[in-house]
């Protein structure tokens, strides 16, 4: 589409979360290296919470990237399961031949099998699961009662979650408070500050192979930071949308009005209320029925 326009290789602002573009800015580097220091302390339960949309999907497949091979890493992206459907997931991410109709007796017998069989290799099994949010009550404790099986030295199942803020609304509820108790590191990831996003611009950008002068107008970078609050994820799309409003001009320079065509293309960031005139109008019918009912008093 406007790759060869701007000398760029791939598109730079895609959605799909890619490692490759991974941006270190100091919130996610602060936040990778809690996980990887918490992961290798071997106790309890780690939490990522972030608003939608702030890259904690993109820090979780990092995280995996980057934990070392002493881990074995079950990964579960959508666990809105009920206890016995995450149970049949996790085994099946740890390789545990089972049968569909096993009971969860015996399928805990089978992922306990497994863990202590990894334990002897002298390999730690941590389970990720994104978008905790979305987890029944009930898949929550009985999570929590996996994380009970231990040999005499160790743990022999950690777990890290990363989910939306309504993650911690629930982890409230009084019958997994045994749960919140063992989250024993935590982290809140946050949106991007002005100075960052200008760098996680230019640095999505090289990663693409550009390698002009400057692609935003210093208009165009204040407005883009206004509409998305720093939230990577429209930071990528309106970035995406406003390149394209300029390839379709044959500009090679981001201006104010691409970005103002790109956010009126978005619903996330598109301009909310009324109408001025719509507002005008109903103001002027308030005050004309107002004159009247004050004659007819």
């Amino acid at each position: 589409m406007y790759l060869e326009h701007f000398g760029l290789k791939e598109y730079p602002f895609g959605i799909t979360p890619d490692t490759s573009f991974f941006f270190s800015a100091n919130g996610y580097q602060q936040a990778l290296n809690t996980l990887l220091i918490a992961a290798r302390t071997g106790e309890g339960f780690i939490k990522i919470t972030g608003e939608v949309g702030t890259g904690k999907t993109l820090l979780c497949r990092i995280f995996m990237a980057s934990i070392g091979r002493e881990f074995e890493i079950a990964y579960i992206p959508n666990p809105s399961l009920e206890p016995q459907a995450l149970l049949m997931a996790l085994a099946e991410e740890l390789g545990v031949d089972i049968d569909s109709n096993t009971g969860q007796h015996h399928l805990i017998k089978s992922i306990n099998l497994a863990l202590l069989n990894f334990a002897s290799q002298d390999k730690r099994v941590l389970v990720c699961i994104d978008e905790a949010q979305a987890m029944p009550l009930e898949t929550m404790e009985a999570l929590r009662l996996l994380t009970n099986l231990e040999t005499e030295k160790q743990k022999l199942l950690q777990v890290v979650i990363f989910g939306q803020p309504e993650l911690d609304v629930k982890l409230n509820h009084e019958s997994i408070r045994q749960l919140k108790q063992r989250i024993t590191f935590d982290f809140k990831l946050g949106a991007l500050t002005n100075d960052e996003m200008h760098y996680y611009l230019n640095h999505r950008l090289v990663v693409a192979g550009y390698q002009g002068g400057r692609l935003f107008s210093p208009e165009a970078l204040k407005l883009l930071r206004k509409k998305t609050q720093g939230i990577p994820r429209l930071v990528n799309i309106l970035a995406h949308k406003s390149l394209m409003s300029a390839y379709g001009k044959g500009v090679r320079v981001v201006e104010r009005d691409d970005v103002i065509a790109a956010s009126e293309d978005t619903g996330s960031t598109r301009n909310g209320g009324w109408n001025v005139w719509y507002l005008l109008g109903i103001i002027s019918l308030i005050i004309v029925f107002a004159l009247v009912i004050t004659r007819i008093v």
